[in-house]
Order: C-alpha cells, then structure tokens, then sequence
C-alpha cells in the first residue's frame, strides 16, 4: 500500500514540507485553478509538479504528483447535452498530457452537480475536535426551505419533513445563510463554487432524468475515454457518490457494489476501474467494504481510507465523519483485504501491485482548530488516520510473514 497525501496546490493550508514530516511518499492534486471541460495544458501539470517536487527552502522534496484528483467530468457529459462531445475529445487531450507527464492514476467521479455534500463543515465532536456531518434532517430543511425545490418534502422518508419544518422554525437567519453555504460547498478547491440559483438552474437541467438514463452516459463516457486510457497506460478510478443516496431528486448511480458492476462490465478493460472510498460507501449500511475490496479488487486502482459513524440504520441516514479506527467500517478487515489482493497482484507479475491510498478527511484536533485548512482535510487530523492505518499495515504485514505483531 503506497501512502500517499492530498494537496490543494500553493494556497492550500497543509504544505509540502508538512507532507514530507508525515513521511508519505507520495502525492494526490489536481489543477483545481483550470474550469472544467478545458485541456490540462502539459506545462501546467509539469508547473505543478514542480511545486510538488520543492520545499519551501527551494530544496528538493523527494515527493512527486502520483495521481490527479480529479480530472473532472462536464456536467455537459453527464447529461450529454451541449458542448459534451468538445469536452470528452478535451478530457482524452488532458489524459495524453498526463500521461506524458509520468502519472499514471486518475481519479474522476460521475455526481451531478455536487461533488460532495455536507450539512456541517465544523461538527463538534466529545473530545472536542470538530468534523463533517451530514445531518438528514438539517438537509431536509435546506432542501424544502431554503432551496424550496418542488416536490422535495415528498422525496424523504416519512416524518422527515415535520421534523427539518421544526428545525428550519428555530433557525435564525445566519444559520440558514451558513446551513446553505455549507451544502452547496461542493470539492475544496475547486475553480466553481455555486449559488442557490446556480444549484436550482443545474437542477432544471437534470428534472426527470433517470438513473439508468446516467448510467448509461457514464458508460458512453467510460466507452470513449477507457480505451485510450488503456493505451496511454493510464488507470481511470470512479469516486462514489458522497453520500451514497440520491439528493435533491438526482440520480445516483455508483452508490453499491451492483452499481460498480455494472460500469465494470459494460467497459471491461483494467483501465476503468474504482477508487474505492470506505467513507463514501461506509454511508450505507448495506455497504460491506472489505468484501467489495475482496471482491472487486482487480479493478481497484486508488483508495480513499476514511472511516463514518452513521447516526441511523436507514437508507438515507445521518453521518459524521469518524476517527479512522472509531466509525462503522472495520479497517484491520478492509486493509486485510487489500494486502491480499496486493499479494495476488505480485504472484501475477503486476506492475501496479502497490495500490495507492491516502488517509481521507480526518476531524480536526489540536492546531487544525486554528490553521483554516480546507474542510475535512486537515494536518494533525489526517497524520493521525496515517499513523494508526500505518500501525494496522505493519501489523498485518508482520503477521504475514509469520511474526507476532
């Protein structure tokens, strides 16, 4: 398992130097200045892989960019609709000049309009750290008050919307500009950031549109792009949908396991494959982690290793994002699984036998509390997920080989 870290570019909080003290040995960025449909010119991925490759001192880091996340998709290739086909022949352009560049792994996902969503950005947990927290009933409130799209108090399981019209009654205003803000949040970093009226436009855009009816422009995506992919020997690995349930009446369609079959089967090369996120996934109770890493490892080129507390046995539930070791996944099985399909890969000859992970998110603790990092990734927060999955991976290793941990 290759360790490796998440990096906003300059402005992010968390630097270089903070990375190498953490001992990765490698990097996970992106060019989140660049909007999304255009061509990812071959001088501003080396640009950035310079400022990876230097320390604030202007010496050497050691450290190098080992895969982009993300390349982003078009809405337009969500929905196939207006400048779709300029951007699928942008997005292989881009590919081409990554690959040039050396790197090998992409990661993309296929959400439509946001990436990601949380209702709270700075949830207070016991110790008194905070962490990110999807509250069902704080969304209902957004969802039927704030953004007031039609037909959304129907969309939610029953009772939900008595309960968020109570707690939209005891908001004040600033707690509803914050509660929207924090929805509409979408990817830190990113070079789009969406207004109410933004969110409600791209929403028109997908009204009636199916979950078979997506899926089937990922494949056509998937179609276009794998191939060559496969050919510049590059691998494709689709982020889950966070959180793994439909919201504001949006298909989903890479929630489960069966989801990810589907996609896997259609495109059957090694090239399209899965960045599987025990966080994203772990959102579900019928979600088994370690057995989709067992099952679907083949294809697993990049993991996410983050850990969710859910707050309710039902689909969709409330979550808050949990210590690595203390939410509802268990990482000695899932890192277990991935040792083993690590082995299978070298008794096969693999070159990509070291799956590439990163410790996800992380609450924030001690100075994280005052550094203003990017919401979920903090410094400490995430060194701490590092160090306890690095224990679980020496000890397993040790184990491996026929010694006591």
């Amino acid at each position: 398992m290759r360790q490796t870290w998440r990096w906003f570019g300059p402005k992010d909080g968390v630097g270089i130097d903070d990375m190498m003290q953490a001992g990765v040995e490698g990097v996970v960025s992106a060019l989140h200045h660049m909007p999304t449909g255009v061509v990812w010119p071959l001088e501003e991925i080396e640009q950035r892989q310079r400022e990876i490759a230097t320390r604030a001192d202007g010496t050497a880091s050691g450290l190098a960019w080992e895969v982009v996340e993300s390349l982003p998709v078009s809405e337009d290739i969500k929905k196939q609709s207006g400048d779709w086909r300029a951007h699928i022949a942008a997005y292989k352009q881009s590919m081409a000049d990554l690959a040039n560049a050396g790197i090998e792994v992409i990661c993309y996902n296929f959400m439509p309009v946001l990436d990601w969503t949380r209702t709270d950005l700075a949830y207070r947990v016991a110790h008194g750290g905070t962490a990110m927290r999807f509250d069902l009933h704080d969304f209902a409130a957004f969802d039927i008050h704030i953004l007031k799209r039609p037909g959304a108090a129907e969309s939610f399981p029953e009772g939900v919307a008595e309960i968020a019209a109570e707690r939209f009654a005891r908001m004040d205003d600033d707690m509803r500009r914050r509660l929207a803000t924090n929805v509409v949040f979408g990817l830190p970093g990113a070079a789009e950031h969406f207004t109410l009226d933004d969110v409600r436009a791209h929403l028109a855009e997908y009204a009636g549109m199916r979950a078979e009816t997506l899926r089937g422009h990922l494949i056509d995506f998937l179609a276009e792009v794998a191939p060559e992919a496969e050919r510049l020997g590059l691998r494709l690995c689709c982020h889950p949908d966070d959180p793994p349930f439909s919201l504001l009446g949006l298909p989903r369609v890479m929630s489960t396991e069966a989801d990810y079959c589907a996609v896997m089967e259609a495109v059957d090369l090694r090239a399209n494959g899965i960045t599987l996120c025990s966080g994203s996934l772990g959102a579900r109770a019928d979600n088994d982690i370690p057995g989709m890493m067992a099952r679907l490892g083949d294809r697993v080129h990049f993991l996410h290793m983050r850990n969710v507390a859910r707050e309710g046995d039902g689909t969709p539930c409330s979550f808050h994002e949990a210590e690595h070791l203390g939410g509802d996944t268990d990482m000695v099985d899932f890192i277990a699984a991935v040792l083993r399909e690590e082995a299978r890969r070298r008794e096969e000859g693999r070159a990509d036998v070291s799956i590439p992970f990163r410790p996800d998110h992380g609450q924030d603790i001690l100075d994280d509390l005052k550094r203003r990092a990017q919401p979920g990734y903090p410094a400490i927060g995430r060194l701490k997920g590092l160090a306890e999955l690095r224990g679980i991976m020496t000890a397993l290793g040790h184990a491996e080989h026929g010694l006591r941990p």
